[in-house]
């Protein structure tokens, strides 16, 4: 059993990297982490408002001394640990890139969170006490270096704290459906009125819940929003906007930061959509076909997705 801990959310970006001989690339967390000598991907939080793409890069060539390029987004992922040593239970949105190595040279650091910088064959990895994300990356058995909280508590989706100039911000992890039936229909949702955005379609999809995983979220919110079912089919990418004074039902203005991954889904028998959840952000769902996405006022998010799926 944990004690009871603070709860708290972030969301982070790490580098998978591999030579020509197959070798990963991976940090040991010093004795100032949350897990000393613990081995897992280079990378870090996500700064307020910034794409999680220049995260990957900024944090690689800080705890590695490595440049990068990044090839593709690999996978989405979260998961929850207990840190009773700092009093608080910690669930993390992670973005999984693959990258390829442009120039520099590893070098230790002293006195921060990682302090080595090594590269390892597969079954050299196996056998260094791995985090649970880092393993899975890899295709390996994670190693028990994390403590894992009782169950998650129920919190909302994201925060709004007071910034460093006064303005409150929010950063939150979401969700997306990009959905299609059998007909080649594209299902859309509608924002309400009152929240930013408020008559434009957008995807189905919303806020992680916490200790949720995405697709398991996604799923979810698909069936609350428009009552379909559906199948996880693929991800397609991920979007970061950052909106430096949202107004929504809080009633004063917010220094917001999404950062949105989507997916591919199929949903086998469409039904006629129905919301659900009736009384929050949305408040009607459709199908249009592909000529009816013309001219229709989308969300920057769904824009984005429709264009990675090859539907705009």
């Amino acid at each position: 059993m944990t004690p009871a801990l603070e709860p708290l959310r972030k969301i982070a970006a790490y580098a998978l990297c591999q030579d020509s001989s197959g070798r990963a690339l991976l940090v040991r967390a010093s004795p100032r982490s949350g897990t000393p000598g613990a081995w897992s991907l280079p990378g870090g939080a996500v700064d307020h408002g910034e794409h999680p793409f220049h995260t990957v890069v900024r944090e690689t060539a800080a705890e590695t001394g490595l440049s990068v390029t990044v090839s593709r987004l690999r996978d989405v992922l979260a998961d929850m640990r207990a840190l009773p040593s700092r009093g608080i239970v910690l669930h993390t949105d992670r973005l999984l890139y693959e990258v390829t190595i442009r120039g520099g040279a590893l070098r230790d650091r002293v006195g921060q969170p990682t302090d080595l910088a090594r590269w390892f064959t597969l079954d050299e990895a196996a056998a260094l006490p791995l985090r649970p994300f880092t393993a899975t990356a890899l295709d390996l058995p994670p190693a028990p270096v994390d403590l894992r909280p009782d169950g998650p508590p129920e919190l909302p989706s994201f925060y709004a704290v007071p910034g460093p100039d006064g303005l409150h911000r929010a950063q939150r992890f979401a969700a997306y459906a990009v959905a299609t039936d059998p007909q080649g229909r594209v299902l859309l949702t509608r924002v309400a009125a009152g929240y930013p955005g408020g008559g434009d379609w957008h995807l189905p999809g919303g806020g992680t819940d916490y200790g949720e995983q995405p697709g398991v979220a996604l799923l979810r919110e698909l069936a609350e929003e428009t009552g379909q079912r559906g199948r996880l089919v693929e991800l397609l990418g991920v979007a970061s906007h950052r909106d430096a004074a949202s107004l929504g039902p809080e009633g004063y203005p917010i220094d917001w930061h999404g950062v949105r991954a989507f997916y591919r889904v199929n949903v086998p028998l469409p039904t006629p959509p129905r919301v659900l959840d009736v009384g929050g952000s949305t408040d009607a769902a459709r199908w249009f076909t592909p000529s009816e996405l013309v001219g229709l006022p989308r969300t920057e998010v769904t824009v984005e997705a429709l264009r990675n799926a090859g539907l705009v």
